[in-house]
């Protein structure tokens, strides 16, 4: 009903005029004194014959304007296939439309090359970094003293932001490196709770893990990305003495709960956010706000749902619910 009423109001100059000109030939009939019948029956034919005509142009125009409507809901490079050309308004728009489409993948092109030239050099600089890096580890390695010990944490620390950069610029990639496979949850948690096994013992924090016995169809550097970051956090905000727990919940959801000073409640609508670092995030003042975007980021892309359940001084619960979606084997 909406399109009718636009049809007719763009065409209520042409209607107009159609009955002025009635109008008038009447008012010079009658001036005359001429028979009125000899203008209403032409006048009638007319309006007979421009009403079949104006409802078979209706038809067209509502035609048009559907195909432009499912245009529209196209990306500007599918956007083919417009309506016929009928009149010169009709070259104008879409000859500004092929512009601005020119232009956009002018831009895209740009960025693209842009956004490689970035991948290419923080790649360069991860490979760069890692060398002093593992430098550092092998001499520490040789010291034992608290001293030491604190330095090859900090290191630890530093090779999970090198990590965290690649695994950002990965993300919005539009090529990824996904491999799925059937892999025993139990390896790839243990190898990610071994890395913070040194933090484990300088913060006195218990470890409660009990094996989970199942097998997943997952690809394993990326969920060890997930949970390298989940049990950073967790030791990171639970104080010493404090109690890390590692356990499943049937049929296939990974729970890492924890002591720690959790997260207030006007924050867990916005902790997945990027860069919302939320009040534990201001107090830490080092918090990057990137941690969890990039656990739920990487969660979406694999199939999975990750929850947070958490209130201030309770400790966190998340849920990482690995059966979510059903994938093939590689």
């Amino acid at each position: 009903m909406k399109c009718l009423f636009m049809y007719f109001e763009k065409r209520k100059k042409s209607l107009f005029v159609f009955f002025l000109f009635i109008i008038i030939f009447g008012g010079v009939f009658y001036l005359y004194d001429l028979p009125l019948k000899a203008v209403l029956y032409p006048a009638l034919i007319c309006l007979i014959i421009g009403g079949i005509i104006l409802f078979l142009d209706y038809r067209k125009a509502l035609s048009k304007h559907k195909r432009l409507n499912e245009i529209q809901n196209l990306n500007s490079a599918l956007m083919e296939h417009f309506p016929a050309l009928e009149t010169q308004n009709d070259i104008d728009y879409q000859n500004i439309i092929e512009s601005l489409r020119e232009e956009i993948n002018e831009l895209q092109t740009k960025e693209d090359l842009r956004y490689q030239d970035t991948v290419d050099y923080y790649t360069t600089w991860v490979h760069q970094i890692k060398t002093p890096i593992a430098s550092m580890r092998l001499t520490l390695q040789n010291e034992d003293s608290d001293i030491a010990r604190q330095i090859l944490d900090d290191l630890f620390r530093i090779e999970q932001y090198v990590d965290m950069v690649m695994t950002f610029l990965r993300i919005g990639s539009d090529s990824t490196d996904y491999v799925f496979k059937e892999y025993s949850l139990d390896e790839i948690v243990k190898g990610c709770v071994k890395k913070f096994a040194s933090q484990f013992i300088r913060k006195k924090i218990k470890l409660q893990y009990d094996p989970l016995n199942i097998k997943v169809l997952t690809d394993e550097k990326w969920l060890a990305f997930i949970i390298e970051q989940l049990l950073s956090n967790a030791v990171k905000y639970t104080p010493s003495g404090g109690k890390i727990t590692i356990d499943l919940e049937m049929p296939k959801t990974l729970c890492i709960r924890d002591t720690g000073i959790g997260i207030a409640p006007e924050d867990l609508p916005r902790i997945f956010e990027k860069g919302y670092t939320g009040y534990n995030g201001r107090s830490d003042k080092k918090a990057s706000g990137l941690g969890l975007y990039l656990c739920k980021s990487i969660c979406d892309n694999l199939g999975y749902s990750i929850t947070v359940n958490s209130s201030l001084e309770s400790g966190t619960v998340i849920r990482i619910d690995l059966n979510k979606k059903e994938l093939k084997v590689e």
